[in-house]
């Protein structure tokens, strides 16, 4: 089947409002999820933390190519899927993203090590959903979502250590 040039133009521009919108959602995700942290804040400097926490410079540079990923995978699977599978895979990209960010105000906002605990171990449950229903639409899109699910799952290992250290 071709398709004419109408329908190229279309699914074009598609394809264009697909990548735009995962990518400002990713943005919102990572200026919401920043203003909650202050890793110069006294209560933080003074928990302890396992030897095997990365330096801070670590977590910016993980995160930038993280989030890129996760805007380039939602954009490719949401201009692949159709209908009902659409809607669902961008609810459970949206759903991904707010818990994304809640864990921020979780350990930083309440200053909660514990409640973060509960944050990332929803995270790393929405990120197996996430992936799992991209895989459906975009096999491609999906493997390009583990990284940042191991990483989530190295930040819940992490988490669980210092609410375990300080008593959380």
């Amino acid at each position: 089947m071709t398709l004419t040039k109408a329908q190229e133009n279309t699914e074009a521009h598609g394809a264009w409002q697909a990548y735009a919108l995962t990518a400002a959602a990713v943005t919102a995700t990572a200026v919401a999820g920043a203003r909650a942290v202050d890793v110069d804040a006294a209560w933080y400097q003074e928990l302890d933390k396992p030897s095997w926490q990365p330096p801070r410079w670590a977590f910016g540079a993980v995160w930038t190519p993280l989030y890129a990923s996760i805007a380039w995978a939602g954009g490719r699977a949401l201009c692949r899927a159709r209908g009902r599978t659409r809607l669902e895979l961008a609810a459970s990209l949206g759903l991904n993203l707010a818990l994304n960010v809640a864990w921020n105000w979780l350990f930083f906002g309440r200053r909660s090590p514990g409640a973060g605990v509960w944050g990332t171990a929803l995270l790393d449950l929405s990120n197996a959903e996430l992936i799992r229903r991209t895989a459906r639409t975009d096999p491609s899109a999906a493997r390009t979502l583990l990284p940042y699910a191991a990483w989530c799952a190295f930040a819940t290992a992490l988490n669980t250590s210092v609410a375990r250290r300080n008593g959380s």
